[in-house]
């Protein structure tokens, strides 16, 4: 999955007064300051000084003040839209999500014509996974005479993950040019610049206290020091060698044991030296063990840390460049490859993300035990197409002086039919309605041995029992596993009875896109059909033929099933 997702950088990072009005103390009859600024001799503290006090100690990770100053202000002005998104933005750093609503809309109940609280209310329903709502709010924000930035950067978001590139691109410049000093704005910022650019504005912004939380800024440190790392090998550029319109190749069922599957893997040439990886659409890039890497000769350009379910946390791990890949009829040469310090990984020799191929149509035909790619329909304003590869890092290779153009997704008639995807970096989340409950957004992953649920998620629909199951990733073993029965999952246009199904905490999982994240479809749902993803466009379509799977609980709708 899922079990392996490397915290990639320039990615979202994001962040009630409690329930109702007895939360928030009521005006006092005489102004009151923070008592941290009050003083018989000091000139009285104004609101709009306690709101940039609030909004300072929250841009350097100083909540607890933030909190107060931002308290201090619903006392003097209980009507203060601006203080009411100021605390809901802390709680969601605390990643106290229901507290935030709660507070974003008391807000808008009470400031109603605030673009502000609507903004906030809109960064919580993104965070809860509801896209239709959170758009709608991020509308009121920008719809007004004075537009709040926050709400351009919250519809960059969701057009990113939508493959509404270019639109995206719009939004997020209108968010730099109204308040380019957010911390969060200045993060979606980087990716648009070229390396040398990145490096300097990267620089300027870790010589400075910032909101991250202490893993995300140890990370764009090593993101920092890997740019400067290939600052000094400009030829060092991932390129596809052999260019063939399309391949097809095998992939070989991985069991976990005589009578389970863990998933399929896929024959991977690294330097000459054969592996079998793990095809994983829950993962990014190629990730390979210490020892593939020792027997390839890959030498160590930077540090990383690698991470994905289980409880022990992240490990050790290096990226290097690979002077040859070949998968099949591919062909890639000078391509960064993720180390894991340790010998074993799950699947064997590592995992390779199905986003290495996402410049394909690439089809993962489980049923006949296939790997096909095909070149993506051309955009109408295209007149030569490229395939390439996605590394973990390679993001700026094309041309380091000039990022590449957006593009906003195109759906070619051929792909009418195809489900839209949300997609964060390489996660790929899917619209699945759990038993009769609304829509939950699910990651698909083929990394995943079971399909699973949050406890959340699960309580909506089943009451859950606790489960002796095992269930690893490459952080270790999840501690608290329980399950409940009889679910029927609705992905696409197919529904998946599941006689058990596996329930853990997801809070991790969720936290890579910063969407709530309410279960995984694994190999036990996915692991019957012929899957094809767009990754360009975010476009997944299912295939399942009932005549290979006798017995099968497995309904097709577009087969006039439902």
């Amino acid at each position: 999955m899922g079990k392996y997702f490397l915290f990639k950088i320039l990615l979202p990072f994001f962040l009630a007064v409690a329930a109702i009005a007895q939360d928030v103390p009521a005006p006092p009859s005489s102004p009151v300051t923070s008592p941290a600024l009050s003083s018989t001799s000091s000139p009285q503290v104004t609101v709009g000084d306690l709101l940039a006090q609030g909004l300072r100690a929250y841009r350097t990770g100083k909540f607890d003040a933030a909190v107060e100053e931002y308290m201090t202000v619903l006392q003097q002005d209980p009507k203060s839209g601006e203080a009411y998104a100021g605390l809901t933005r802390v709680y969601l750093k605390q990643e106290k999500v229901q507290t935030a609503f709660e507070t974003a809309s008391k807000g808008v109940s009470e400031v109603s014509d605030s673009p502000a609280t609507h903004t906030a209310l809109g960064e919580v329903y993104f965070r809860q996974g509801k896209m239709v709502e959170s758009e709608g709010e991020f509308r009121k924000g920008v719809n007004t005479t004075h537009p709040e930035a926050r709400a351009y950067l919250g519809l960059t978001r969701l057009y990113d993950a939508l493959s509404l590139h270019a639109r995206a691109r719009k939004m997020l410049e209108k968010a730099h040019g109204l308040d380019p000093a957010d911390p969060e704005i200045q993060r979606h910022w980087m990716g648009t610049l070229s390396r040398s650019e990145r490096i300097r504005v990267l620089e300027e912004y870790l010589s400075n206290p910032t909101n991250d939380e202490k893993e995300d800024r140890e990370s764009l440190q090593r993101h920092l020091e890997l740019l400067k790392a290939r600052v000094k090998e400009p030829d060092k550029t991932c390129k596809l060698v052999t260019k063939p319109a399309s391949i097809e190749t095998n992939l070989t069922p991985i069991m976990y044991n005589p009578t389970h599957l863990e998933g399929y893997g896929l024959t991977v040439k690294i330097n000459g030296q054969s592996s079998r990886l793990l095809l994983d659409t829950g993962a990014s890039g190629l990730l390979i063990n210490r020892k593939m890497a020792e027997r390839a000769g890959i030498k160590q350009l930077a540090s990383t840390k690698i991470g994905g379910l289980g409880d022990k946390g992240d490990s050790e791990g290096h990226l290097g460049y690979a002077d040859s890949i070949k998968i099949g009829g591919l062909e890639f040469q000078n391509c960064l490859v993720d180390i894991w310090e340790k010998r074993s990984v799950i699947g064997d020799d590592g995992l390779v993300g199905a986003d290495f191929f996402s410049h394909y149509l690439v089809t993962l035909d489980f049923p006949h035990e296939k790997l096909s790619l095909q070149e993506l329909p051309k955009r109408p304003e295209e007149t030569e197409k490229t395939a390439g590869l996605t590394t973990n890092k390679d993001e700026d290779d094309e041309d380091p002086a000039a990022p590449p153009e957006p593009h906003d997704r195109y759906v070619a008639p051929e792909m009418k039919s195809y489900t839209t995807v949300w997609r964060f970096g390489h996660f790929l989340l899917i619209p699945t309605t759990v038993g009769d409950v609304a829509s939950k957004l699910f990651l698909i992953d083929t990394g995943s041995s079971r399909s699973s649920l949050s406890p959340e998620a699960a309580k909506e629909v089943r009451k859950i029992q606790e489960s002796n199951a095992v269930i690893r990733g490459l952080s270790g073993s999840v501690k608290q596993v329980y399950e409940t029965k009889d679910i029927a999952l609705e992905f696409g246009r197919l529904r998946k009875e599941n006689p058990d199904i596996k329930v853990f905490d997801l809070s991790k999982t969720s936290k890579y896109p910063g969407v709530e994240v309410s279960g995984i479809l694994g190999i036990t749902a996915l692991g019957f059909t012929s899957m094809r993803i767009d990754y360009r466009d975010g476009l997944v379509d299912f295939d399942y033929d009932k005549s290979h799977w006798r017995g099968i609980s497995l309904t097709d709708f577009s087969k006039g099933s439902k």
